[in-house]
């Protein structure tokens, strides 16, 4: 296996790596997706405020009686704080996150008529979103292609050789410019779903990776196919498996 310092470092290797990556991707992860459960870009907008140090899961658990109670801005806007934190307080940081919904169904209402905005200009005026949370809205909600920086995405694409950058704007440029725009949100998707099955960041599955033979830092977890195939979660397990080389994966 080729060791990280001997894997070309040229913009035009990065892009032709993360082309590969992308495609391997593709077939390991055919049915990745946003892993918040929305029907309307305000209920996105919501839950991914939600989801801010905190599981998609516990969010998904929350947010069926929240967005029965509060189906427009005008709601979030009117909430009763208590009421809200009450409701919300399974996901954490439960203060802070009612003020950031309370302030953005006021600033839904006064200044775009109670509608979620479709640009990321505009979205990021608003409270509680971030740049990262405007990308899952434009991507999900509106089909604008956009790159969500989460942690699994900056991790995976340091240890692919993508970037070395560490903020987070400058990564979303970085890959971005590696990429068609039009595989930018599928591509998101995909690399937080192998980031959360596969290359964790304590112990990646190394030895049971569909990217063993593209990935500069093969290595850093278990190599052992069976010991590696013992990390893999998810309902995909079996389907990642398939895709490595034959052996006894457990």
């Amino acid at each position: 296996m080729v060791i990280a310092s001997r894997i070309p470092s040229t913009p035009l290797a990065r892009t032709r790596r993360a082309h590969r990556i992308d495609a391997q991707l593709t077939v390991a992860f055919p049915d990745a997706h946003c892993e918040l459960d929305f029907t309307t870009p305000l209920e996105l907008a919501v839950a991914t405020v939600l989801s801010a140090q905190c599981t998609d899961v516990r969010v998904n658990l929350t947010t069926p009686a929240l967005f029965a109670r509060y189906r427009t801005a005008a709601d979030y806007a009117g909430a009763q704080r208590a009421e809200l934190e009450e409701m919300i307080r399974p996901t954490g940081f439960f203060r802070n996150k009612a003020s950031s919904l309370i302030g953005l169904g006021q600033a839904l209402v006064e200044r775009f008529d109670g509608v979620v905005p479709g640009t990321l200009g505009e979205l990021v005026t608003l409270p509680g979103i971030g740049r990262k949370t405007a990308n899952v809205v434009l991507g999900n909600a509106f089909g604008v292609p956009g790159i969500t920086v989460d942690t699994h995405f900056q991790r995976l694409t340091q240890r692919w050789g993508l970037t070395e950058q560490t903020d987070p704007v400058k990564i979303e440029h970085e890959i971005g410019a590696l990429l068609r725009p039009a595989t930018w949100t599928m591509f998101s998707h995909r690399v937080i779903f192998h980031g959360r099955r596969v290359c964790t960041a304590r112990k990646p599955a190394c030895g049971a990776c569909v990217l063993a033979s593209t990935c500069p830092s093969y290595g850093t977890g278990p190599t052992d196919p069976v010991a590696a195939a013992a990390l893999i979660t998810g309902s995909e397990r079996e389907h990642l498996l398939g895709l490595v080389e034959p052996g006894d994966h457990g």
